[in-house]
């Protein structure tokens, strides 16, 4: 039953509904009510928000009046108040799960304005692609090998030699046969860390495949005795579970590099892969002329496998000694970068620039065709935070070696964290999950879920999201980030609370999680609950401050803004003043997005609208945006504005649009 209020602001909004600037002061004001007494009384007897309540029904209308048959599309958009037909389309399709053009072939639907957790419109964009079944069309599934598919996998071989001592050869052989197919784009090459587990299994090939989807395995051991490397191999068909090649060799120590780019070879040949001539080339080449330099090379990457400081200090010293017997080994120079790179990456005062860049710099000197030197250079340019150029060399390595999980997750990370981009973020989030794919309890798994999971979201993918990070918390149900869910649930249903407590939750479990404890000040905010707020940031700004960690800078102007409600001034104050000076720097995508909300707590209109409208012509920004920007407090001079209002739904408009390119785009290229 609507309540007396209820249907009061419902007959409100019918009498002004072609009115598309009457919003939610112009609501409130013929209520006789305050904006913020207006808002707190929709959402607690409908669940949304005042703009959603005032969206939902001018559709609700235009549905009724598209069923009629007298106006077309763009004529009843215009009649319910929507000055953009296209955005009439978007939010009418997500709000009843069909086109308008097709409203009178639909029944008449239940009203969606007043019920609580009803399908929420594109402020929060909550409903979707939930009418339009896509889980259907989704990822390819990780329980059995696409038929057809050029897909491999390189178990680890076994060392059959009894002097342990001799593992890093074996090890390494294995690599560099994993890694001459992954620098072929026709295959697709599940990563090391994949196959790690098998090393010691009894399985059996049948039972591996099921682990594994793949249509073929790579099975190997050998040994070295005296200077002779023996080394039994086998390719393996999984669906037929039968041998399709195999063979023994025995080689010379030295002619060890032939012999791996005879292996990889005679493997792409049985699969009928197609590889290009540059390809060809790069699987050729060969990295020293020096055996003792190789070996002692094969020592050191075995040495850093972890990336712990044990293992960088002594495949550093492997690596120094394999350059005194050959001066122009590019890869080793590439491997030295990389470990002086870890060596620094979590030290305040770096160390070992000099060493990076000098490193990196010979490494493409000697070998610039190396994914190994592409990589150095890249982590050279992250040390010096310039991400512009560091791009430049991880995508370039990703040319060089298309099946490289390593470098494919790398560059994952890097399209959230430090150059973000929404649509790359979601193409390497794929592209990983499809080389480390595994159906066993892995935390490497979880991660690559959850991963995948945020990739989702920020591109609107709501319930493949969910899907995700269920399966995710499924395999670790203590992963550390597990509160992305609370904001995926938030997107469904609309309910703070439940936010609200989710985060709690996740942060009592480890109380010195400071990503948890400002997420949790923000909810307070948000929901204009400034006691809260204010509680929770003192907290988070003392662990901060004992912790001696200067992030967070763009959570300043709403600590601020809270410090002032709660009456500490000149705190708050410094606070705003310092996002100031962040947002003036931010040279991201959204720099001028801090700079609008800047602006708009200022009460500077002008300055507000003109960065207003810089941003929205970016495209591939997150979902995360358009998420709280009208119920932002730092917003509030500035959401009843007709050019802010304008620009929110040319870029919801935008989102969608992207939206639907990225899912072509991806569906095209057999990644959905």
């Amino acid at each position: 039953m609507e309540s007396e209020f209820l249907r009061q602001a419902k007959e409100t909004v019918l009498a002004h509904l072609s009115n598309e600037q009457f919003g939610v002061s112009e609501l409130a004001e013929q209520v006789n009510m305050s904006r913020s007494n207006l808002l707190r009384k929709i959402k607690s007897e409908t669940s949304l928000s005042a703009s959603q309540f005032i969206r939902n029904i001018r559709l609700e209308e235009g549905a009724a009046l598209l069923r009629e048959g007298e106006l077309n599309v763009s004529e009843t958009a215009n009649r319910v108040g929507f000055g953009s037909t296209s955005y009439f389309i978007k939010c009418y399709r997500e709000h009843f799960g069909h086109s308008p053009g097709s409203a009178g072939s639909h029944p008449v639907q239940e009203q969606h304005v007043v019920r609580r957790k009803s399908c929420l419109v594109p402020s929060i964009i909550a409903a979707l692609v939930l009418a339009g079944g896509i889980a259907s069309w989704f990822l390819l599934s990780a329980e059995e090998p696409v038929a057809g598919e050029k897909s491999i996998a390189v178990l680890p071989f076994k060392n059959d030699s009894p002097d342990s001592s001799n593992v890093y050869l074996i090890n390494g052989l294995m690599e560099n046969t994993l890694s001459n197919l992954q620098k072929i784009k026709d295959l697709r090459v599940v990563s090391r860390t994949s196959v790690e587990r098998f090393r010691n299994a009894r399985l059996t090939v049948a039972e591996i495949a099921k682990e594994l989807p793949v249509n073929y395995l790579v099975e190997g051991s050998g040994q070295k005795v005296g200077n002779k490397i023996q080394l039994n191999i086998q390719l393996i068909e999984t669906v037929s579970d039968r041998s399709i090649w195999s063979k023994q060799y025995n080689r010379e120590v030295e002619d060890i590099f032939a012999l791996q780019q005879e292996v990889a070879s005679r493997i792409v040949t049985e699969i009928q892969a197609i590889i290009t001539p540059e390809e060809q080339a790069r699987l050729l080449s060969i990295p020293t002329n020096n055996i003792e330099a190789y070996d002692l090379f094969l020592k050191g990457r075995e040495a850093t496998r972890a990336y712990n400081s044990e293992g960088l200090d002594e495949g550093i010293d492997y690596f120094n000694q394999a350059l005194a017997l050959d001066n122009e080994f590019g890869e080793a120079y590439g491997s030295l970068a990389i470990c002086y790179y870890y060596a620094d990456f979590f030290k305040a005062d770096k160390a070992h620039t000099e060493e990076i860049k000098n490193f990196s710099d010979k490494a493409f000197l000697y070998a610039s065709n190396s994914p190994v030197s592409m990589i150095a250079k890249g982590l050279y340019y992250m040390h010096l935070a310039n991400y512009d150029e560091a791009e430049k060399y991880f995508l370039k390595a990703h040319e060089y070696a298309p099946g490289s999980a390593e470098i494919v997750n790398r560059l994952s990370d890097f399209y959230t964290s430090y150059r973000p981009n929404t649509e790359k973020y979601l193409e390497f989030a794929l592209k990983g999950l499809k080389l480390s794919v595994s159906n066993s309890d892995s935390t490497t798994q979880s991660y690559l879920y959850l991963h995948l999971s945020n990739a989702l979201i920020q591109n609107g993918f709501v319930d493949e999201s969910l899907e995700y990070i269920n399966k995710s918390l499924a395999l670790k149900p203590d992963n550390p980030f597990a509160y992305l869910r609370a904001y995926i649930l938030f997107i469904k249903n609309k309910d703070m609370v439940q936010v609200q407590n989710m985060l709690i939750n996740e942060f009592e479990k480890d109380t010195a999680r400071l990503d948890i404890l400002q997420e949790i000040g923000k909810i307070y905010y948000i929901d204009r609950q400034y006691d809260q707020a204010y509680e929770v940031y003192q907290r988070f700004n003392k662990i901060r401050a004992n912790l001696g960690l200067d992030i967070y800078h763009y959570e300043h102007l709403k600590i601020g803004d809270t410090y002032i409600r709660n009456g500490k001034l000149e705190e708050g104050k410094a606070f705003i003043q310092d996002f100031k000076d962040y947002a003036f720097q931010d040279q991201s995508r959204y720099g001028s997005l801090n700079l609008v909300a800047y602006y708009a707590y200022e009460n500077q209109l002008d300055s507000a609208r003109h960065y207003m409208e810089k941003f929205s012509e970016v495209t591939n920004f997150p979902y995360w945006v358009l998420l709280y920007i009208e119920d932002d407090p730092v917003m509030s001079n500035v959401v009843d504005e007709p050019w802010f209002k304008k620009n929110i739904e040319k870029m919801q408009s935008s989102f969608w649009d992207n939206h639907e390119r990225v899912k072509a785009r991806l569906e095209a290229e057999n990644l959905l």
